[in-house]
Formats: C-alpha cells, structure tokens, sequence
C-alpha cells in the first residue's frame, strides 16, 4: 500500500519536534553561558550589602519584564492561588533562598567546592524532572547528566570547607533546582515573560525586608558597583531568565538541565580571559567532556 499520503503528516510533527529542541538547546546554553560569565561582574559587587544589591537588581529586572507582560495582552484569568502559590515559592527559592545560600556557602567553603555541589544539578533535574511528570528517568540522559557533572568538577576543582559550607551549597543545589521545576506548571499558562516578570516582582519585598533588618548598613553604590548591578538586573535577570524559562517551554528540564555544565566552563574560560591566564589541563579535560555530553545527549522519546 502506498504510504507517500501519511509521510507528510509524520515528517511535520518531527520536523517541528527537531526546530523545537534546537531552539530550546541554543537557548539553554545562551542562559548557562549568560550566568557562568557573570561571575566576574558579581565580583565587583561583593561589597555592596547583599540583599539591598538584591533589592535594586530584582526591582530593576521587573521594572523592565512588568510593561513586557502587559504588551502580551490580559490573561484569560488572573494567576490561580494554586498559580500564585508556586511563584511565591518559586520566587522563595529560586531567587531570594537561591542567593542568600550562595553567600553563606562561600564564607565557610571554597568556592570550588559549591561550584562542584551546584555543579550536580543536571544530574538532580534529570531524577526529579521526570518522577514530577509521572515518567521513568531516562538512564542514557542519566549517564549525560552525570558525564556533564564530572566535567563541570574537573572545570570547577575541589577544595575544603566545614559543615555549614556544605549545607549550605546543597541547598543552593536544592533552590537551584527549584527554579526550573517549580516553573514548569506554570510556563504553559503564563508564559516565560510573565513567570519572570511575577516572581523578580515577588522576591523584591523578601530582599526589600532582609536589607531594613540587616544591620549592614545602607549606602549609595560605587560607579563599579552600580555597573554590576544594572548589568545583573538587565542581562542576567532579564534576558537570562527569559532564555532559561524559553527553553524550558521547548525542552523537558531534565534535558535543559545538562547545560547547566556550561557555569563552571564559560565562568573558567571568562576569568582565562579577563586574568589572562590559560586553564589548566583538568579544566580542559572538564570542558571536553561536558561538550561531548551535550553533543551526544539523547532526544526525549516520544509518549
């Protein structure tokens, strides 16, 4: 029998799957590679009072993401309170816990070490997102999660810390996870312009309190500090945000999880460059094997 008449109907649906996951992919990797270059600019706003920087950075991306959402039209319905509930959360987590962690694991660890715990949150998407969606973990994305988990160690190096330090990175690890999981239910209703846009809203009153409470006190930031911080907000937050959550709209978060890889590498390959020092042989190796992964990575099957 003649199958020319349902060859159309098959090759669309592959087609539109294939420019899907090579959109998402390309974007996946410009957010990892967004947030591993950034490193060097945070730096320069280290001394600034954490969460007052926090504040104007969140403050600063929403003031930019809110008129974006409104261009898109109303929704049909405001955000539900189951909705509302998962971006207080999301905005918890994944940005005000996410980054107040950070700092606590850096005064009692290595930065390497919390480099290496963030480092697995490949291999924790690739458990977690597919037990949330009611499917098997894929073993062969399993074994791409945890050869990205290596090379990004190898990339980061291994150092020493206490206790706390290490809590502290695995609950990092944890919100860093979270920031991605939480916004799938919400992504295919609200959009990545408006989870964005709704959560950096939400974290600015937790950063907002924290800073009043604090007993840093508050100042006005240096000209080096005011330039990390517009660019945190406007390209990290901004543009960042709304690459990782487009491409989480296109790819299942196990499989967006692997560039998660790419922090440890394009911050190694930014600091090469801005210290003008070549990385180490282990730093190579690390990078070689998180790009063989992500260009071996298995496709999602089908169903």
């Amino acid at each position: 029998m003649p199958t020319s008449a349902a060859t159309p109907s098959t090759a669309a649906p592959s087609a539109t799957a294939a420019a899907d996951r090579g959109s998402g992919s390309l974007r996946a990797a410009a957010a990892m590679t967004l947030l591993g270059a950034s490193t060097g600019v945070t730096a320069l706003a280290s001394s600034y009072p954490l969460a007052a920087g926090q504040a104007l950075r969140y403050a600063l991306a929403s003031a930019v993401l809110l008129p974006l959402a409104r261009r898109q039209g109303r929704l049909a319905h405001r955000p539900t309170a189951r909705e509302l509930g998962l971006l207080l959360a999301l905005a918890g987590t994944g940005l005000f816990a996410f980054n107040l962690l950070m700092v606590t694991a850096l005064r009692h660890t290595d930065a390497s070490v919390v480099g290496s715990v963030v480092g697995c949150t490949p291999l924790l998407l690739g458990v977690l997102s597919p037990l949330l969606a009611r499917r098997r973990p894929a073993p062969r994305l399993l074994a791409a999660a945890a050869v990205v988990v290596a090379g990004a160690a190898l990339t980061q190096g291994f150092g020493s810390g206490d206790a706390v330090g290490l809590a502290c990175a695995t609950g990092t690890l944890l919100c860093e996870a979270a920031f991605s999981l939480l916004a799938v239910p919400l992504l295919p209703r609200l959009g990545p312009v408006r989870v964005s846009a709704y959560t950096t809203l939400l974290a600015v009153p937790m950063f907002a309190v924290t800073a009043a409470l604090s007993p840093s006190a508050l100042r006005a930031p240096t000209a080096a500090e005011l330039l990390a911080l517009l660019y945190l907000g406007l390209v990290l937050t901004c543009v960042a945000f709304l690459l990782w959550y487009s491409a989480l709209t296109r790819l299942p978060a196990d499989q967006a999880g692997l560039f998660g890889g790419l922090i440890p590498l394009t911050a190694t390959l930014s600091g090469a460059v801005l210290t003008a020092t070549a990385p180490t042989p282990l730093q190579f190796l690390g990078a070689g094997l998180v790009t063989a992964a992500l260009v071996v990575r298995p496709a999602r099957r089908p169903g």
